[in-house]
């Protein structure tokens, strides 16, 4: 990752869902939080601004029906009433989908937008968020340069054979239908920061790194570059998700259409929101409560958690045609980092490739804290690495803003 900055200078990082905006002023230097927080439930019965600042922690309750720009607009003042305006340097941006167009980070303008515009089709939930965020932002902050960075940049090193489709050529040259991948931004930071920890250059590192939240992704990473992602042109596929099914066979359109009546909303949604974790437990999207109620006896919950770690050890595995030689697996993300015994159960999967768990620390590195989990005498190491998708998005906004 980046290692300069503009000297104390700091960056307002806003992530905008549709129905939420996580924000964090970060000084480039360090990645310190100044200030951060989620405002949630925009456009809905009750929407709030939850932030930490000073140590404290206070909620803002907004009116209803409140969407973006009113959030933004709240934010403002609250960054005015605590003076931190002053020392603003830059709007970073987080982005998913740029499609090929976007390699890299970019000052926004008329162009960024338009381009941004076209590539939301494919991400059509995120872009429309992404683009709301965007211009309430420019109009709260007059004159203050705006950055995008892409979750898709990432991935722009990946060759042909691993990003097309076996689909009709001319559904990639006419409408740019192809692999993407999605998590780029922290797929970044934890290989960099694993090269670190391992003492070794990125540029002769060969990683895959296991981004695991409601949302999941795996990389492969071969000299530091993205080779191959399990996201593909949206962020639906892959492996198994909290919500989202992940791979399945196509024909499944077919059969939901013709024999149960779905409509396209109705297939959307069952995979986007009814699958994955929730829909084999038919308990919960979230890996904490299934695995309580794994331990407890819930049949359901232990599928769910045995094709979670099954269809990711496979995935893994799959990525070593394209490395050959791997230095380090890394997990990342909510789960990836605070879930032992997901790690553990994909680590004893993979004994064939040379790893093997130590017990104590993988249970060590949980809540924050970083380090190498499997035993002393393997190779290649399992890692657990904390995400800071933030920090990134603030140091190449820092970086952009110092070229101006």
């Amino acid at each position: 990752m980046p290692t300069t900055a503009p000297e104390s200078q700091h960056v307002l990082v806003l992530n905008c869902g549709s129905s939420s905006l996580k924000f964090a002023i970060i000084d480039a230097n360090d990645g310190h939080e100044i200030i951060s927080g989620l405002a949630e439930r925009l456009g809905a019965k009750a929407p709030s601004i939850k932030y930490k600042f000073n140590g404290a922690k206070t909620v803002i309750d907004l009116a209803a029906n409140q969407a973006h720009a009113e959030a933004i607009n709240t934010l403002v003042s609250l960054i005015k009433d605590h003076n931190l305006d002053e020392h603003l340097i830059a709007v970073g941006h987080r982005v998913v989908h740029g499609g090929e167009h976007f390699t890299k980070s970019v000052l926004i303008n008329e162009d960024v937008i338009n381009g941004i515009t076209k590539a939301s089709s494919l991400a059509p939930l995120h872009g429309h968020a992404n683009l709301l965020g965007i211009s309430s932002a420019q109009a709260s902050f007059i004159g203050l340069p705006q950055v995008a960075v892409f979750d898709t940049a990432f991935h722009q090193t990946m060759d042909e054979v691993a990003y097309l489709y076996a689909l009709p050529y001319k559904l990639y040259t006419d409408y740019g239908v192809r692999r993407y991948g999605m998590h780029g931004t922290s797929h970044y930071y934890v290989a960099g920061q694993t090269a670190k920890l391992l003492n070794q250059p990125i540029e002769k590192s060969n990683f895959i790194s296991a981004h695991l939240g409601n949302g999941c992704s795996v990389t492969a990473i071969k000299n530091g570059k993205s080779v191959d992602t399990s996201m593909g042109l949206t962020p639906l596929a892959g492996i198994v998700m909290g919500t989202r099914s992940g791979d399945i066979d196509p024909g499944l359109f077919n059969f939901l259409t013709t024999q149960l009546s779905y409509n396209a909303q109705q297939i959307d949604n069952l995979l986007n929101q009814e699958s994955g974790l929730l829909g084999i437990s038919e308990l919960s999207n979230d890996c904490r409560t299934i695995e309580e109620a794994a331990v407890a006896g819930h049949k359901q919950a232990r599928l769910a958690l045995d094709i979670f770690c099954y269809r990711l050890a496979k995935q893994i595995a799959a990525y070593m045609v394209p490395l050959q030689r791997l230095d380090a697996l890394i997990f990342t993300g909510g789960i990836g980092e605070n879930s032992d015994i997901i790690r553990e159960n994909v680590i004893n999967q993979l004994a064939f490739l040379g790893f093997s768990c130590n017990q104590k620390s993988n249970l060590d590195a949980r809540f924050g804290n970083q380090g190498i989990i499997s035993s002393a005498n393997t190779s290649p190491k399992a890692v657990v690495m904390p995400t800071n998708e933030e920090w990134v998005i603030a140091l190449d906004a820092a970086n952009i803003v110092k070229e101006l």
